[in-house]
């Protein structure tokens, strides 16, 4: 049986680069955004049925267009609701079948919502990156060129940071961790999570 790690933390922690770093070391990363991407690409029925409900404006050349998606649900809980209700249980069941086939000692299950959407039922154990809310909003705005409201928005909607970190098992303090030092931690991570399994 294949371990599964949960790997989660705040927009703007550095938890796609310890992904990124996980990868490298050859763990199967199973990303919750990427399966979110995947139920609505072109042809999926997920993405008739969003038509459907939103009108035909929330499609660009036959693609999701999430700028104007995410101004509607950003705005209206109702309708963020009803999309949830919609993706949510795809993105599980897509994720479900990919850790059923996942090779390996341990997988890496990212997903920023872990938590929030109860997918840490799927992990053994939960791996969180975690930095300060300051630092959160300068890395994200500099990766993302967005505004800083917006990015408080985002950190308002995500799981509180002390409630995170109690829930972890392992945590990764990146508040000021130069890029080796992380690289680092993760290969110590992964050694660990190596014993874990025998």
């Amino acid at each position: 049986m294949t371990l599964i790690i949960g790997l989660t933390g705040g927009i703007g922690s550095g938890k796609s680069t310890v992904s990124r770093f996980f990868s490298e070391l050859g763990v199967q990363i199973i990303d919750a955004d990427l399966v979110a991407r995947q139920v609505v690409e072109k042809g999926q029925p997920a993405l008739r049925k969003i038509e459907l409900h939103f009108g035909n404006e929330v499609l660009m050349d036959g693609e999701l267009n999430r700028t104007f998606l995410r101004q509607i649900v950003f705005k209206n809980e109702q309708e963020k609701c009803w999309l949830n209700n919609l993706l949510h249980p795809l993105i599980r069941a897509q994720m479900v079948e990919q850790l059923a086939k996942a090779k390996g000692d341990y997988v890496l299950l990212e997903a920023p919502l872990l938590f929030e959407n109860n997918l840490n039922k799927l992990s053994d154990y939960d791996l969180v990156v975690d930095a300060c809310p300051a630092l959160q909003v300068t890395r994200a705005c500099a990766r993302d060129g967005a505004g800083k409201e917006v990015i408080d928005a985002i950190i308002a909607s995500q799981i509180d940071r002390q409630t995170r970190l109690q829930k972890a098992d392992f945590i990764i303090d990146n508040n000021d961790l130069t890029l080796l030092a992380l690289k680092k931690r993760v290969q110590q991570l992964d050694a660990q999570f190596r014993k874990l399994k025998n």
